[in-house]
């Protein structure tokens, strides 16, 4: 049977079909939905970790008792769980494991651009890459088997392209394999100094044996029959160059297998063509590899380092005609905001009015960074407002009665709690705001540990945001409303002016989620509307300026009535 699906669900099918007993991940932007649709096989148990560390050490703990286990992170989720990935290369697994890691070229969602190639060769452990939704699913079971038969770990990228396109996948049956029976063994397993030197000559030795596989798996393919042009290329870049080059026009290496490359493979087909031309998103690993074996090739010549490839791209790179794709007629620019009701919204008001200085993290609330609001100042990582609050308060004396930290509830749980342990251990009077809207929103609406449910939706332990910051040893702990605006500023003024750390719990469940009941849409009175634009000022996609008054969308607006706390008119009214 085939059919359509996502780059993500091919994999979670192949992880399905390969008898994978274990899904552990944190969900992040390419890569959430490979757990996601992973969740709709029975046979898997899928959970979400509190972060990626947890997450691949879950999985090792599968691995460990003998079965095949998996986790999935976006591409700086790989940072997270680098400290795993390092020693897991010399301890090796027992059932098979793979490590999914979505890159995002471009940053459609993320902080920053990362080719998490380079990681494979660090860590020393073999990375494959689709090109497709069906190659997707039939590599994860090459992937299982490379990493039962070599005792390593697999890293398996894939980028936000591939991911998220569709194209025809043939199931097949599930084959459940025989669980590896565990065996204690601490020369392999306990990773002291005396028995990790003793794995770093087996590491190196595997590495050689994995590039004779893949000189001659098949895992990397030659098509095409051209003898002037040859063109090594990868995953979705593979498709780009396809459908640029017909097969006598270009003698194509696709690379599936990033590390270790195919050395003999790939001086075999340089002398096969006349020009050998590397197409690679990212960094030039392919290109600088095969420099090193003495061969003349081009790359970064013809392209950019930076963001993502087309056919377009391709084509021009070569000096090569293509229709032009249709462009659509100009539309006027759409930039993300936070949604109408959104709970964060009131409170980023506030913060905006009082001038106060943001540390920021990740999450729906780094859209409180644009204007009108303009209440951030900074962004960094997962974790990092928590941590960063309290270097710039303990490095700048008086700091602490304008600055604060904003954290949504699950990066808090991610990595804010070490954060805010510090500011408790080392002594700094700081005033951090935890958004709990009651869910993972930025990834769509995943569950974490302080919403009660895991993720089949199934009633789960509930973390006590209050009881956990007073454990750490924050005495100073209150929870407001974020739709109410004086409750926000009193609190925050309270706050900044104590004499010890605290902690301010911004509480109102995201507005679109399922279980929300949201009252009528707000109307303005266009009588008693005097032009001053406060309102605006919210930045709410529900408000407009029309005619010379505002004017609230019914269709858009949820009726939290922060903007009637900002009317001196009282000319926006609940209801029609």
């Amino acid at each position: 049977m085939k059919r359509l699906m996502l780059g993500n669900e091919g994999i979670a099918r192949g992880l399905y079909e390969a008898g994978c007993e274990l899904v552990s991940s944190y969900p992040g932007t390419p890569s959430t939905e490979i757990t996601e649709f992973a969740a709709k096989y029975a046979e898997i148990d899928c959970e979400w970790a509190p972060n990626e560390k947890v997450a691949l050490e879950t999985a090792f703990g599968a691995s460990l008792a003998g079965h095949r286990a998996a986790c999935a992170m976006k591409h700086v989720g790989l940072n997270v769980a680098a400290d795993p990935l390092f020693t897991l290369s010399y301890t090796g697994i027992n059932g098979g494991l793979i490590i999914f890691v979505a890159d995002d070229p471009a940053m459609h969602s993320s902080q920053n651009e990362q080719d998490s190639r380079n990681y494979a060769i660090a860590s020393k452990i073999p990375m494959f890459e689709p090109s497709d939704s069906d190659e997707a699913r039939r590599m994860v079971h090459t992937a299982y088997e490379v990493s039962e038969k070599f005792d390593t770990p697999v890293l398996f990228r894939i980028c936000t392209r591939a991911a998220h396109s569709q194209s025809l996948v043939t199931e097949e049956d599930r084959r459940e394999p025989v669980a590896v029976p565990y065996e204690k063994k601490p020369a392999k397993y306990v990773m002291m100094p005396g028995y990790a030197k003793l794995k770093h000559p087996i590491v190196e030795e595997r590495t050689q044996r994995l590039t004779d596989y893949a000189n001659n798996s098949g895992i990397n393919e030659i098509s095409g029959t051209s003898e002037e042009l040859g063109i090594i290329t990868s995953g979705i870049c593979y498709q780009y160059v396809r459908e640029t080059f017909s097969e006598d026009e270009a003698k194509v290496l696709k690379i599936g297998m990033h590390n270790p490359l195919p050395t003999e493979l790939i001086k075999d087909f340089a002398s096969s063509v006349k020009r050998v031309v590397v197409v690679e998103e990212l960094d030039d690993i392919i290109e600088k590899h095969c420099k090193a074996l003495g061969l003349e090739v081009e790359g970064r010549n013809l392209f950019s380092p930076i963001g993502e490839y087309s056919q377009q791209t391709v084509a021009k790179a070569f000096g090569k005609a293509l229709p032009e794709a249709h462009a659509p007629e100009a539309l006027p620019a759409r930039p993300p905001v936070m949604c109408s009701g959104c709970p964060h919204r009131g409170l980023f008001y506030v913060i905006s009015k009082m001038k106060l200085t943001v540390l920021g993290d990740i999450g729906c609330y780094t859209l409180g960074a644009q204007k009108p609001l303009d209440a951030l100042d900074s962004v960094l990582c997962m974790g990092a407002s928590v941590s960063g609050l309290h270097g710039f308060v303990k490095s700048t004396p008086g700091s602490e009665k304008k600055t604060v930290a904003v954290i949504g509830d699950s990066t808090f749980m991610h990595s804010g709690m070490t954060g805010l342990c510090n500011i408790a251990y080392n002594g700094t009077n700081s005033t951090v705001l935890i958004l709990d809207n009651s869910i993972t929103g930025m990834t769509g609406h995943q569950q974490n540990p302080t919403t009660g449910f895991n993720l089949r939706g199934e009633p789960a332990a509930k973390i006590d945001l209050e009881a956990l910051c007073r454990a750490l040893g924050i005495n100073r702990v209150r929870v407001i409303d974020p739709y109410n605006l004086d409750e926000c500023k009193t609190a925050l003024t309270e706050e900044l002016a104590a004499d010890e750390p605290s902690v301010i719990i911004s509480r109102r469940p995201c507005v679109l989620l399922k279980s929300v009941k949201t009252p009528p849409a707000m109307h303005v009175d266009s009588d008693k509307c005097r032009s001053c634009r406060r309102c605006m000022g919210l930045g709410c996609p529900s408000l407009s300026f029309k005619e010379g008054k505002a004017v609230i969308d019914s269709t858009l607006c949820t009726g939290c009535g922060v903007c009637a706390q900002l009317c001196a008119f009282d000319a926006i009214k609940e209801g029609n």
